[in-house]
């Protein structure tokens, strides 16, 4: 079995994955907040996420892999959107917006992660669907002594795991106190506790609690989730290295404080955030993208999905056109050499092996153009379907590569510049022998030797269709993979020596 390789961000240090069940391997990756559309740095975990539960599917089979994406789809931004679009017209009472918005934001959230190649998760809980649960979590910390009731709130008292508050970020709480920019709610006991439960305005959604009615705190909603769907221990919790402070140091304070018997996450990775030209993205800077922004401007989701895949999870990523427009180019000619042929059952061990160390997604791209020759291109068919780029037969924005004629001596490319020269010259060469050829056929009633040519071409993976178009013949020549520059030059000869026999 392949050894699995992560970079534990509370040990920061590598270590060999050992799951607490092979059987049953738990990841849990903290999801968006569906008020608005995806952007590029929240696409980016969903991606490296995707290939590791790719990878854990590979190497554990695909049903001992249980993966849980969170929606949250309870929180201020929420609210304060839906207020907006009340202030622009919408004549509902708030919760009815709110409903609406996240329902449509979670559709477009799908869709949208679907066209970078993303598998749907094992599960994806809704934080609306788990109140009852985050209520009691809530109530077991206040039993504890972890928690406490403060002017309709509760708080999460830090001071009450002092020993381990810190520990993941690998910030002391003296440190984070003195350098503390926020006003402090005056019912704190510490400047560091962090809210549980807050009450809820009248026309706010609200559930009843036994501090009254109110909603739950961020943080609160992970552990409550992640606890009922994969259990006090589970193998791997993931995100954004913007979440590590406060919202996973948070998540760790009171899960381990609620469930003391277990060891919440026992691997945690990070993934580094987005930049667009060098330049962190920003609406003020004007390079803020979301993901259907991208695929707007016809950039495909495996070209967004490629250039991502260049740069480590642990690195910041680089978003230019300059790098988009190469990895167009490269998922091209992987497919023209793919179109057509059988994808090996496997992928190939370099790839995985690439993949069980640290994620190394570069390496991964690497092997692919390894592969990308017509000796291995079923294995880099196969490769490059695991990696979630798709391929020729599924991508439509991919051109396939044409050459047609209408009339002997005549023939256009269609999508051009997307054929080697030598692929040109040789197909229309080709087609235009053929033409001559079928017409002596017809003539003699004898289409031994077209028959001959088309098998030919077959076997060099070109298709061959003969129509008429205005009254004339027409063929059209497509090719389903690149020819080497001997195969392009041979296939001309072979053309121009069968038509004049």
């Amino acid at each position: 079995m392949t050894q699995i390789t992560l970079h534990n961000s509370r040990t920061r240090r590598k270590e060999a994955l050992a799951p607490i069940d092979p059987a049953d391997v738990r990841m849990y990756v903290c999801g968006p907040t569906v008020y608005d559309r995806a952007h590029l740095g929240n696409a980016r975990p969903v991606v490296v996420f995707d290939v590791l539960f790719r990878l854990l599917r590979h190497v554990y089979g695909a049903g001992h892999v249980t993966y849980v994406r969170n929606l949250t789809d309870v929180d201020d931004k929420i609210n304060a959107r839906a207020r907006a679009l009340q202030e622009g017209g919408d004549g509902r009472d708030l919760n009815a917006i709110i409903r609406t918005l996240t329902d449509e934001t979670i559709g477009f959230y799908h869709a949208d992660m679907k066209e970078l190649g993303a598998l749907r998760p094992t599960h994806e809980p809704r934080a609306t669907d788990y109140i009852p649960q985050m209520v009691a979590m809530i109530e077991g910390l206040v039993a504890k002594g972890h928690a406490y009731a403060a002017e309709g709130h509760v708080l999460f008292a830090v001071d009450s795991w002092r020993a381990g508050y810190g520990k993941l970020s690998g910030r002391a709480v003296e440190d984070m106190v003195a350098g503390a920019r926020v006003e402090v709610a005056p019912y704190k006991r510490n400047p560091m506790d962090f809210v549980l439960w807050k009450p809820s305005g009248p026309d706010e959604p609200g559930w009843d609690s036994p501090w009254g009615r109110g909603r739950p705190g961020w943080h609160i909603e992970c552990s409550a989730m992640s606890h009922a769907l994969l259990g006090e221990s589970f193998d791997i919790h993931g995100g954004g290295i913007d979440l590590m402070f406060p919202h996973h140091e948070n998540e760790i304070a009171q899960s381990c404080c609620a469930h003391p018997e277990g060891d919440f996450a026992r691997v945690w990775l990070h993934n580094e955030m987005v930049q667009v030209d060098g330049k962190k993205m920003s609406k003020s800077l004007g390079n803020f993208f979301t993901v259907r922004d991208l695929l707007d401007q016809g950039w495909p989701g495996e070209v967004i999905r490629f250039v991502m895949l260049q740069t480590h999870y642990r690195k910041p990523m680089d978003w230019t056109e300059a790098e988009a427009e190469r990895a167009r180019k490269t998922l091209e000619g992987w497919y023209r050499l793919t179109e057509g042929v059988p994808a090996a059952s496997l992928p190939s061990p370099q790839v995985i092996g690439a993949l069980a160390e640290d994620l190394n997604t570069p390496a991964a791209l690497a092997a692919l153009h390894d592969l990308a020759t017509p000796e291995t291109a079923e294995a880099l068919k196969a490769s490059v379907a695991f990696l979630g780029l798709g391929c020729a037969e599924t991508s439509d924005w991919y051109p396939r590569p044409r050459v047609s004629l209408e009339t002997s001596g005549h023939y256009g490319v269609r999508a051009p510049g997307t054929l080697p020269e030598d692929l040109v010259n040789a197909l229309g060469s080709t087609a235009a022998r053929f033409l001559d050829l079928y017409a002596d056929a017809k003539a003699k009633k004898d289409f031994t030797r077209v028959d001959a040519l088309k098998a030919r071409l077959k076997s060099l993976g070109v298709e061959t269709a003969i129509s008429r178009r205005d009254g004339k013949p027409c063929v059209e020549l497509t090719a389903h993979r690149a020819l080497s520059e001997g195969e392009a030059v041979q296939l001309r000869h072979e053309a121009e020596g069968e038509a004049l026999k």
